[in-house]
């Protein structure tokens, strides 16, 4: 049996709810990236596994074809194996696109730190109200 299970908490990452403030941006760019490095652990956990698996499943072909059983199933393992290892290498493509959405997110979260923190810090430090960014362009 598998240890891939699917997790229970049913809710996205950084969840779309068209809240643009600042802080909930950053908190959303900061779930988000959390999550993508987490995503990218566990396939990488994955893919040791899965090449294990695939080394260990062609030492049983050997043993198999060493026992002199039919050669089917001598043939049915070795595929096995090479399903494994080719599964690893897209397991591993699958990483790589991970670690990179997370290194893009967490450039964005710096880059939307630096553009509109400032802003930020001074419209939520004032006691009066201010209109938000676009009110004036109406």
């Amino acid at each position: 049996m598998s240890d891939l299970a699917p997790r229970g908490t049913g809710m996205a990452a950084a969840p779309a709810d068209g809240d643009n403030r600042y802080k909930s941006v950053q908190s959303k760019l900061d779930k988000l990236g959390k999550a993508m490095d987490d995503a990218g652990l566990e396939l990488e956990g994955l893919r040791r596994s899965m090449k294990a698996n695939a080394a260990h499943t062609h030492d049983v072909a050997g043993d198999i074809e060493n026992a002199r059983l039919d050669a089917k199933f001598v043939e049915m393992t070795n595929l096995v194996s090479v399903a494994l290892g080719g599964a690893a290498v897209e397991v591993k493509r699958l990483c790589d696109s991970a670690q990179e959405t997370a290194d893009l997110t967490w450039e964005a979260k710096r880059t939307h730190s630096r553009l509109y923190g400032a802003l930020d810090d001074i419209r939520s430090n004032r006691r009066e109200k201010t209109p938000r960014p676009g009110f004036l362009n109406r």
